[in-house]
């Protein structure tokens, strides 16, 4: 399944700034028109996030039923994905997004994206600088030929850390060591860049904070649907590639696949 993705446009700057000629609020986002897929795309290296299929699927029994499952968020494109936050709140950043050229240099581009200074729980390190909905999970009812229905259930898990955790896709665009270290923590700072490298991957683990989906009560053939940048917030040479999903039969006995 092909996520349905908003059309990037530019955002109108308030009427007052206008007819005065003055700058937008530094609240304000000005997001651009997607350079990947213009004139200059040529002359970029552009990013491309995936998802893999959801993995290591379990259920969670206790007060609710959660049907649990690892994320895979990969960086395909010829560029690395890059996000520079600073701050414009307590526990928030607005983020300008690097794109590199192919013959050096680099541009920054602003986006409608930000960051969440997150709190996953003690047990899991306890807050991190995270990118506002990265990722989404979804149930979604199929029919007999496997075709989506309607979505059921959703996840809450919005917020996701960009990092390069595991190389999956080793190439000669790919660093053989990360350069993207892991989420900040520190909930002072004023700045901070996240990223992941081309053949690398962030992956949380099913157990890891809100990874799951509550299946309780439901029956019948489900596909558990999960989408990268599900907002269309983050530019990409490829904006139809977002999407991954797998077949999974309620209640959930270990059968993955209908």
């Amino acid at each position: 399944m092909d996520s349905l993705r908003p059309v990037k446009t530019r955002l109108l700057l308030p009427i007052a700034a206008l007819c005065l000629g003055l700058a937008a609020p530094a609240t304000a986002a000005e997001p651009a028109e997607n350079p990947c897929a213009g004139p200059e795309a040529a002359h970029l290296l552009c990013p491309n996030l995936r998802i893999g299929p959801p993995a290591d699927l379990h259920v969670q029994h206790g007060g609710r039923t959660l049907l649990r499952a690892t994320s895979d968020v990969r960086s395909r494109g010829l560029g690395p994905i890059e996000l520079r936050g600073n701050r414009n709140g307590p526990r928030s950043m607005r983020v300008h997004q690097r794109i590199y050229r192919a013959g050096g240099g680099h541009i920054d581009v602003p986006t409608n994206a930000s960051l969440h200074f997150t709190d996953v729980g003690a047990y899991f390190g306890g807050s991190y600088w995270k990118v506002h909905q990265l990722a989404r999970f979804d149930l979604w009812l199929v029919d007999g030929h496997h075709r989506l229905l309607h979505r059921v259930r959703s996840g809450p898990k919005l917020n996701y850390c960009l990092r390069d955790l595991e190389r999956t896709r080793p190439g000669q665009r790919s660093p053989s060591h990360f350069h993207y270290p892991g989420c900040n923590q520190n909930p002072y700072q004023d700045s901070i860049t996240l990223g992941t490298s081309v053949g690398w991957s962030d992956i949380y683990p099913a157990d890891y904070d809100k990874q799951w989906i509550p299946v309780g009560g439901l029956r019948g053939c489900f596909a558990f649907v999960m989408t990268v940048d599900p907002n269309g917030l983050l530019y990409e040479s490829n904006e139809n590639d977002n999407t991954s999903r797998r077949l999974v039969r309620l209640p959930f006995r270990g059968n993955v696949g209908c």
